[in-house]
């Protein structure tokens, strides 16, 4: 098997390195390089980085070893883009700011606000990228023997050379677009190819025990695996509110030419998520029937083995070996590329060599995490992550475009509240402290923590409300042929 295995990881590898090739001019070039992309080319780009390591192995895992009420993850992470098409994609574009701490910046008039969202966007992309590195070492340990570090070395590298080569940089953000999108297809045709064909053969009453029972199981951290009502309410909310705040998501908005294509290319999203939806129950359910007791994260990759022994089940594993590559790296590369931006404008001279140095910092920290955490836990992380980024970058975008009293005091206490009462929550979860889905999943309590806490501090200081906040939301709602030229400054020094 290692034969077939590594055949094909090493060629999503090289795929990876090939999109570094193109090097990097300036950083203020990329936004015009980048607003070519086609919208259907765009979202199979923002559908390829989100279909990550929990996508392709994790929710598999869960709904065999937990029943049909863990359908509903994937679901409602597809269901994330539907909130960001009605209320933030066009409006977001149109600001022209291309990260969430920019953004933060520009609508709020602080750089106090901006370093405090650069934090934020920095945990949420480690929680991430920790995902994506244990999940490598869980198919490399798996499939080869070898020790996980190989895995996470492979896609660091990878990662690395497609961030630094092209990411947020220079007119490489074109190709490595295009990289993205054909990984996109890559593991949409292996993943449902080896499917189909590893279905053909189950002939168990797989469906039946769809519609029926299910096995329980405590849930684990973020709520990953809690069967309950409340719990799968609870997953359901982080992944709907928090997709809008992931920083590889936002980033791809701004690939297009204006809030029309933006808007676009979220549609095209919609509709390949859809299609890839259908791959964690078709894998959940032949595991159930044919791999009870395996671990969640082992049960994709060796389900071909066991319903074809020989060659051929080392050929579709290698391919399904492939395909779970393909969204480790893509994952990691636009994680890497956004984070290593976010950080780099802070620089006092903001450029290609910052950003180099950015990615590098983020990287090491990630890999310092991931050997320092348990692996087997990357649909945890990844719940983690949403449920951060629903309590805080939901509230602020939210209110940021269509409420004009948000201010940057409100802004910056609803962050720190609705984040730390999640890490209140999350951490109290893991030393014992357990009141049942709230705790292992907190979004149903940080949100609606964060919201009231924007509001309520923006009203008690009406004077803190920008005073061209009026021309900021023209911008922002306005078609771009009438909202006028965009003035925007990179940095505000009068924190009042």
């Amino acid at each position: 098997m290692n034969v077939a295995v590594l055949t094909g990881i090493a060629f999503v590898l090289v795929l990876g390195v090939m999109a570094g090739a193109a090097r990097p001019r300036r950083v203020s070039g990329v936004p015009a390089a980048a607003r070519g992309v086609p919208p259907w080319w765009n979202g199979a780009a923002i559908s390829s980085e989100f279909t990550s390591a929990a996508a392709c192995l994790g929710t598999a895992g869960l709904i065999a070893t937990h029943g049909s009420p863990m359908v509903w993850y994937p679901m409602g992470a597809a269901a994330g883009f539907v909130v960001i098409l009605a209320l933030v994609v066009a409006p977001l574009r149109r600001s022209g700011t291309y990260t969430l701490p920019g953004f933060a910046e520009w609508r709020l008039r602080s750089a106090r606000l901006r370093r405090l969202t650069t934090c934020c966007v920095l945990v949420v992309g480690l929680a991430f990228m920790v995902a994506q590195l244990h999940a490598a070492g869980v198919v490399v340990r798996l499939l080869t023997g070898l020790p996980p570090w190989l895995g996470w070395a492979a896609v660091a590298a990878a990662a690395l050379a497609v961030a630094v080569g092209g990411g947020l940089v220079g007119g490489g953000l074109g190709s490595v677009t295009s990289v993205q999108a054909a990984q996109f297809w890559l593991k949409l045709i292996v993943f449902l190819g080896v499917g189909i064909a590893c279905w053909w053969l189950a002939e168990e009453g797989a469906v039946a025990w769809f519609e029926g029972a299910y096995r329980g199981g405590g849930a684990g951290l973020a709520g990953a695996g809690d069967p309950s009502l409340p719990g799968v309410l609870a997953v359901l909310l982080a992944c709907a509110l928090g997709t809008m705040g992931l920083p590889h998501v936002i980033m791809r908005i701004h690939t297009d030419r204006d809030g029309h294509g933006a808007r676009r290319s979220m549609v095209a999203t919609q509709a390949m998520l859809a299609a890839f939806c259908v791959v964690p129950p078709l894998y959940g359910l032949m595991g159930h029937a044919r791999l009870r007791g395996a671990a969640a994260d082992e049960i994709v990759l060796l389900l071909p083995a066991r319903l074809f022994p020989g060659a051929a089940g080392e050929v579709l594993t290698g391919l399904l070996a492939a395909g779970a590559f393909a969204a480790f790296l893509a994952t990691a590369a636009g994680v890497l590329a956004a984070v290593g931006g976010a950080l780099s404008a802070r620089a006092s001279r903001a450029g290609v060599r910052s950003f180099r140095a950015a990615v590098v910092a983020v990287l090491a920290a990630a890999l310092g995490l991931t050997a320092v955490t348990a692996p087997g836990a990357s649909v945890a992380l990844v719940l983690l992550g949403l449920s951060l980024s629903a309590a805080t970058f939901c509230p602020l975008l939210v209110l940021g475009i269509w409420w004009r009293r948000l201010t940057d005091a409100g802004a910056a206490a609803g962050i720190v509240l609705g984040g730390g009462s999640t890490a209140v929550l999350v951490i109290g979860e893991q030393a014992g402290v357990r009141m049942g889905a709230l705790t292992s999943c907190p979004a149903p309590v940080a949100v609606p923590v964060a919201f009231a806490a924007m509001v309520l501090v923006s009203l008690a200081a009406p004077g803190r409300t920008p005073r061209d906040v009026g021309r900021m939301m023209a911008r922002m709602h306005l078609p771009e042929h009438l909202a006028g030229p965009l003035t925007y400054r990179s940095s505000y020094r009068d924190d009042r």
